[in-house]
């Protein structure tokens, strides 16, 4: 399978029915500028954009691409059953591409029930109104984490076949969201009865993501780019952690995969999937924050200050084997254009340069598929 091929060229998006969950978030509005550049029909639901951690005199990622005013845009929140299922059935997707979350580890501790109830109901919420109130449908692709797996802190990576589970009430859901997932699949959405059916639902369980727009709380990026906004050093609590690192538009290319898949080759995408970068980008915090200061230059500074109150996993790594053999799906960008294209995405001034910068880093993308 060639990476043209991967690419999905805008003649398969172009008109088709997407719903979205979890548009307004870091990953969902890249996810929501990737199919309108590509011309996809958009159906977004999720929370307004989170305004925590947002610098003042800053937007939000959503805002700052003035997506809403481009796509169907309807708040909402996953934990409300009936809200969602309206919302799914008065858009009849073809495909459904569930990102809504609460994605932080250390909030989840100060907030586990949130927590629970957004990314295992949540998701229940969504399976069922896929069940129920979509007649088109015929791809689902659940988001989730390399965080679902029982860490053991083994040195080899984890594999789709690997038990699920998770040490904090942020890692355990998204493994909950794992097993949800695969009781909805075998109970309802079966390979074996595509033809009954005909609904293929996948998940994609991606690692540690950095990108341009993510103004998240407790996050290294944007951690960093405050302090160096405000002249300050970035504190690390954990440097020697181990973190499979990867540009945001590597992992959300899979998705995107699987989503089309489950039209063109459904027997083979309904399953769990791994979306990591190479060994070599498998960087400690230390080593990925090196490589950022060497691209912000010297004003920008950093020092240790461990922070062992919370746990959090020390090293973590994703067996991506089964994606690049099977799916044709390979990441794009090494650890230097990851670092260049997030601190290009975060040195331009104006909203309208971000703006720009997005549209011209996923078309650069796409190109790159296209000629792999």
């Amino acid at each position: 399978m060639s990476n043209t091929d991967f690419d999905s060229a805008s003649s398969f998006w172009q008109g088709r029915r997407v719903f979205v969950t979890g548009h307004t978030g870091f990953k969902g509005s890249w996810l929501t500028a990737w199919l309108l550049q590509m011309q996809a029909q958009v159906r977004g639901f999720a929370l307004p954009p989170a305004m925590e951690g947002v610098p003042e005199g800053r937007q939000s990622f959503f805002d700052e691409l003035g997506l809403a005013a481009q796509i169907d845009h309807v708040p909402g929140d996953v934990r409300d059953q009936e809200a969602l299922r309206q919302a799914v059935k008065g858009f009849d997707p073809e495909i459904v591409i569930h990102m809504a979350a609460q994605p932080l580890v250390r909030y989840s501790y100060a907030a586990p029930v949130e927590t629970y109830a957004t990314n295992v109901m949540g998701t229940v919420h969504l399976l069922e109104a896929c069940r129920t109130a979509a007649p088109s449908l015929r791809s689902v692709v659940v988001v989730s984490s390399d965080k679902c797996y029982e860490n053991r802190e083994q040195i080899w990576g984890y594999r789709e076949t690997d038990a699920m589970g998770g040490h904090d009430p942020y890692s355990s859901s998204k493994g909950c969201t794992e097993l949800v997932t695969a009781s909805y699949r075998n109970s309802y959405f079966p390979p074996d009865r595509l033809a009954e059916h005909g609904v293929a639902l996948s998940s994609g369980r991606a690692g540690n993501v950095i990108g341009g727009g993510d103004w998240s709380p407790d996050r290294i990026v944007p951690d960093a780019m405050r302090a160096f906004a405000s002249g300050n050093p970035l504190h690390l609590r954990h440097p020697g952690a181990l973190r499979p690192w990867q540009h945001v538009l590597d992992p959300l290319a899979g998705y995107l995969r699987l989503a089309e898949m489950g039209i063109s080759d459904p027997g083979r995408c309904a399953q769990g999937w791994n979306f990591g970068p190479a060994d070599h980008m498998t960087l400690s915090v230390e080593a990925m924050i090196s490589g950022f200061a060497e691209t912000l230059g010297p004003e920008f500074q950093w020092s240790s200050q461990p922070d062992n109150s919370l746990h959090e996993a020390n090293l973590l790594k994703l067996d991506c084997s089964a994606a690049r053999q099977l799916l044709g799906w390979q990441p794009m960008l090494d650890a230097d254009d990851m670092t260049a294209w997030t601190a290009d995405w975060y040195q331009g001034q104006a909203p309208e340069q971000r703006n720009a910068t997005t549209a011209r880093q996923i078309s650069e993308y796409r190109r790159r598929l296209a000629a792999a």
